[in-house]
């Protein structure tokens, strides 16, 4: 492993190398605006119609969740409800250009003082699912993270069974770290987490290889990718 560092003055022990230590912002209501959605602060009244009717159909969503599936949509308004008054999972709803909220993204374990933050509680709908909008937010995310918030380290985090969800990780540009065994205790079952990162010093590339896949002309006549974003990440 290649650690850059510096020698500490008294020792000449290394102790890596200078951070400056302004902290993070907070996520706060911004409206994060693609060419195929949108990303906004979830809010039950206006989304939750919407999402009931994308999520409620399709149970699969929830295995890996400490949450759901809902039994109705009294119980799933009950549950939606709460999220938006929480600052940590700090939640956002992903709207398609038809103006239906889709899915849910949301940014967490927020450590300002250490510019870490993560992004976690994916629930991607069926209509969002294998879409253009559906790596699109986390584009959104990912720059508003970075660019806006100032954090150094972005996070991803998930059940180590869930393969979908490292593929996405890996997929999106996090690079896999390890795993966390017998980290929590979800649904009453052992969960063994895999951690993924992307820095602050990567994500200029990962932006770049985001933007060439978004870009119009990476798209044929049928809405097919004709690079994929992992060789563009790799490239």
């Amino acid at each position: 492993m290649n650690l850059v560092s510096e020698p500490d003055p008294y020792s000449g022990r290394p102790v890596g190398k200078p951070v400056n230590g302004a902290p993070g912002a907070l996520p706060s209501a911004v409206r994060l605006e693609g060419r195929s959605g949108r990303v906004e602060k979830l809010d039950a009244d206006r989304h939750g119609v919407d999402l009931w009717q994308a999520l409620k159909d399709d149970n699969s969503l929830w295995p890996y969740m400490a949450y759901g599936p809902f039994s109705d949509e009294p119980t799933f308004m009950a549950w939606l409800a709460e999220r938006p008054r929480l600052t940590d999972p700090y939640s956002c709803a992903i709207i398609d250009n038809e103006n239906r909220a889709v899915g849910i993204a949301t940014l967490m374990e927020i450590r300002p003082a250490m510019r870490v933050i993560e992004v976690g509680h994916i629930v991607y709908s069926p209509r969002l699912q294998r879409t253009v909008l559906a790596t699109e937010a986390q584009y959104l995310l990912a720059r508003y993270v970075f660019e806006t918030l100032g954090y150094r380290r972005y996070e991803w985090k998930c059940n180590a069974l869930n393969a979908p969800s490292r593929r996405a990780a890996e997929r999106f540009g996090f690079t896999y770290e390890g795993l966390f065994r017998q980290h929590m205790v979800v649904k009453g079952r052992n969960r063994d987490t895999a951690w993924f990162s992307m820095l602050d010093s990567e994500w200029p590339a990962r932006k770049a290889a985001f933007e060439r896949w978004l870009a119009p002309g990476n798209f044929d006549a049928e809405g097919q990718q004709i690079q994929s974003l992992t060789a563009l990440h790799t490239r």
